[in-house]
């Protein structure tokens, strides 16, 4: 095939990138470069494609190739490496590697230093997640992610007030966007609440969520109505148990609220034989994201769509080898657990729970994206709350033999009898290891990444109480949704 022939795919290909049309594009470059391999971005651009449609081991392929073919900014595709590794292969350290083979290449490149530094605060690094992001600050001294996260991980009963400083003036400069104030201000409100100044906490808390929702514009609304009609189309569709009897593999589900203990639940199983810790994956909302008009297409669904979302769901899993059950924590996969227990008949589920206040309080002082608009405002925290409890009580009914509650607070109180409940509700052995789940090297992905790499605390219970003359509009919209406060 003459050169004009190859260059013809390539100018296909690009237009069906542009277009999205992605397994024709990829299609395109692998015709492409079947003729000339000799193409550096176009295996570049193959590998992109490859890791939006999941084909992770292809896409790693095809950026080594990229790297081989003598790619013109080496250093970004070590980060796309790094990225796969660690965000859906669960191979830090392979991540890592990357990550140093980036910077090898380019030591002053932040992208490989961000990502970086938020690798070893995952891996438990705090010294050098802190030198990292100094590194950063070295190099762009006004970059503002770099110095949240420096924050987040020097949190200390003593205030860095140098470093609280710093945040403060950050925040106040002219040119600071809400996005930018919102981050820095999250972090100040988290060095405050450590160092037991509750009010300044507060106060700075409320100001870092009212520009997080201006920062995100109309995404950062919280609709009650929707979310109201959304739980009820879920009630609807999956109205009913499953009949069918499939016992082939099922991970375990640990949900509830975000904050509600779901990742310390995953740590401490973290530490036996015969178990996995996949953490927060993203391959339930996947299956959602990609069924049109979901949750309604499941009603009347036959066995082979359950089927085709069980195969997708395993095969994303994470390599376990020698372990009986991998994990999955993504905590809002309470909604989904009618289409989870469809997929997955014998899945057992962990539901972890919190005191309302402690549990919608610790909330608020998290960062989390407009898709969770309605953490950013108390009230419509409580009523996404009444929503959970009232799913939650639908899931029960269908479910409840299959489902352990597990209460955070009583499991940082009594840790014991509450693991073994949760031992002998799987199946598993006990295993003295399960208590010394702090010692874990395991990556660990979660904003309460510092809390789960320590001895079990009972600080977080009864926070609230630090910030009582604050919550009485909290405690008022727990009662408008049906909610005791100290249920």
């Amino acid at each position: 095939m003459t050169e004009e022939n190859w260059r013809a795919l390539l100018r296909d290909a690009s237009q069906l990138r542009t277009a999205g049309q992605i397994p024709e594009a990829i299609a395109a470059y692998r015709e492409a470069l079947s003729i000339n391999p000799d193409l550096p971005d176009s295996w570049f651009n193959l590998g992109w494609l490859q890791r939006k449609t999941r084909a992770f081991d292809d896409a790693l392929d095809s950026y080594q190739r990229a790297l081989d073919s003598g790619v013109a900014r080496p250093e970004e595709v070590h980060v796309n490496r790094a990225a796969i590794l660690s965000e859906y292969l669960h191979r830090p350290r392979d991540a890592q590697r990357e990550l140093r083979a980036a910077l090898d290449r380019n030591p002053d490149y932040t992208p490989a230093l961000v990502n970086l530094g938020n690798l070893q605060e995952d891996l438990g690094e705090a010294e050098e997640a802190r030198a990292t992001y100094s590194r950063i600050l070295e190099i762009e001294p006004t970059a503002t992610l770099p110095l949240a996260r420096l924050a987040t991980c020097s949190l200390s009963p003593e205030l860095d007030t140098d470093l609280a400083a710093r945040l403060r003036a950050r925040m106040d400069q002219p040119a600071a966007t809400n996005r930018q104030r919102a981050g820095l201000g999250f972090a100040l409100a988290a060095m405050l609440d450590a160092a037991g100044e509750y009010d300044e906490a507060f106060a700075a808390v409320t100001a870092a969520n009212e520009a997080s929702r201006a920062a995100a514009g109309s995404k950062g609304v919280y609709d009650r109505a929707a979310q109201e009609r959304f739980v009820d189309r879920l009630i609807a569709t999956f109205d009913r148990p499953v009949s069918a009897t499939e016992t082939g593999p099922a991970p375990l589900f640990i949900c509830g609220m975000f904050r509600s203990g779901s990742t310390l639940v995953e740590q401490i199983l973290a530490g036996h034989s015969g178990v996995t810790a996949g953490g927060e994956l993203d391959l339930v909302p996947a299956i959602v994201a990609g069924t049109s008009g979901y949750p309604e297409p499941f009603a009347a669904a036959d066995a082979a769509l359950f089927a085709r979302g069980r195969g997708f769901y395993l095969a994303g899993l994470p390599e376990q080898p020698g372990a009986r059950m991998v994990t999955d924590k993504r905590p809002d996969n309470f909604l989904h657990l009618g289409l989870i227990k469809s997929m997955f008949p014998g899945a057992k589920i962990i539901h972890t729970v919190r005191n309302p206040l402690d549990n919608l309080l610790s909330l608020y002082f998290v960062h989390l994206d407009a898709s969770a608009a309605y953490a950013l405002d108390l009230a419509d925290a409580a009523h996404w709350y009444g929503q959970y409890r009232r799913l939650m009580r639908h899931w029960e009914k269908l479910y409840g033999s299959d489902i352990l509650e597990v209460d955070y607070d009583v499991l940082v109180r009594e840790p014991e009898p509450v693991v073994k409940q949760i031992t002998e509700f799987l199946d598993l052995e006990w295993e003295d290891s399960l208590l010394d789940f702090a010692q874990t090297d395991r990556a660990v992905k979660t904003a309460s990444v510092w809390q789960v790499r320590q001895p079990l605390y009972a600080r977080a219970s009864g926070r609230w109480r630090n910030y009582e003359r604050h919550l009485g509009p909290l405690r008022d919209a727990l009662a408008e949704a049906g909610i005791a406060a100290d249920e």
